[in-house]
């Protein structure tokens, strides 16, 4: 069986790694001693995307080498959830005995949660007839006696969801559960454990502080979610509108009054609160109501335009969540001039590779 193995023996020195690198980067802003938040050795993602190749009877999942681009046979992959792993030998042995589900698939992409859940996309280079609809229903009709799981079959102009398009996970922080939308092919946080330990620090920070919250780039509400019952009032502000529905889906789920949530970037939002530009999607919300001390942003790996970073460095209080180290430090050039670092933290989102997930504290000085 060919498995993407992963040297689990190597995982703390790689972190130690990234520690040092972060402390040394942000030494300069004064930054307290750095919290390091570790993530499971293996089985860590709750999605993975393969193509598939077909080989005469045979069938099976790849992935290609980032340096050489040669193909690898991937039967069973470390890094995802065990339910994954499980989910991509059933699908082989399934999809092998059926010509009309495995004839055109290139690629098979699965989406699980911590609480059971899996939703597996089937893409294709042919349209999906109705012979096609019968086997896969015929399909998810059986593995439904043992899995939660739902399908979606995609082709050029064609989408064809069998259940729901979406899973929902559940999260538990600090003693409690929260509930998450979370769509196909909507950014989530694919480390769903390290994603708990990222809420419970932002809570952590927030115990000490009130008022209200106004949270910029919120997705499905990942962090406005957790932190609703540690300020009166909060504010969040997205601009996709899948995430969007996703997060008033999730507002009603955790059966929170206290949180509302705009379609609008984080541009747009700051010429509202200048005043500079009024907006319709702003209809019932005063803005004057809020009492928003507090502001957390967690922007994409471009950072925040200056504009946006000038409106947060109004806020007395910022939380910033960070997928890229040299943008964060970008930022606070600016941020630092105003504000003292008071914490920083990395979340090991992607263990075994580069990549850095930061998060830091900074009140005004």
């Amino acid at each position: 069986m060919a498995a993407i193995h992963i040297d689990t023996s190597v995982y703390e020195t790689q972190l130690a790694e990234k520690a040092e690198r972060i402390s040394n980067q942000f030494a300069r802003f004064g930054a307290p001693q750095l919290e390091v938040y570790d993530s499971p050795v293996s089985h860590y993602r709750q999605r993975a995307e393969f193509r598939v190749w077909h080989d005469g009877e045979d069938l099976f999942h790849i992935m290609f080498d980032q340096q050489t681009k040669e193909k690898i046979r991937v039967d069973q992959f470390d890094a995802a959830a065990p339910l994954i792993n499980e989910m991509m030998q059933v699908m082989v042995e399934k999809l092998k005995t059926q010509d009309i589900l495995r004839r055109k698939l290139f690629q098979i992409d699965y989406l699980s949660t911590l609480s059971g859940e899996i939703l597996v996309s089937l893409l294709y280079h042919k349209p999906l007839d109705d012979a096609w609809l019968s086997a896969m229903q015929q399909l998810r009709e059986e593995l439904q006696q043992k899995y939660k799981i739902d399908f979606i079959g995609r082709a050029r102009k064609q989408k064809v969801v069998f259940g729901n398009d979406y899973v929902t996970e559940q999260l538990n922080v600090n003693g409690k559960s929260y509930l998450y939308q979370q769509v196909e092919n909507s950014f989530t946080q694919p480390n769903a454990k390290v994603n708990e330990k990222m809420l419970a620090w932002a809570q952590s920070i927030s115990e000490t502080l009130s008022n209200d919250l106004l949270e910029l780039y919120c997705g499905n509400g990942n962090f406005s979610i957790a932190l609703a019952g540690h300020y009166n009032k909060v504010l969040a502000t997205e601009i996709s509108k899948s995430s969007v529905h996703s997060a008033q889906v999730n507002i009603a789920a955790n059966q929170l009054t206290n949180l509302d949530i705009i379609r609008m970037s984080s541009e747009e939002f700051t010429q509202a609160m200048k005043g500079e530009k009024q907006f319709s999607r702003l209809n019932g919300i005063d803005l004057q109501s809020y009492n928003c001390q507090t502001i957390l942003v967690d922007p994409p790996r471009a950072g925040m335009d200056e504009l946006t970073c000038r409106l947060v460095s109004e806020y007395d209080n910022i939380i910033y969540i960070s997928c890229n180290p040299d943008t964060l430090e970008r930022d606070l050039e600016l941020l630092s001039q105003t504000h003292t670092l008071s914490r920083i933290a990395i979340f090991d989102q992607f263990p075994y590779t580069h990549h850095v997930e930061s998060g830091v504290f900074l009140q005004r000085k």
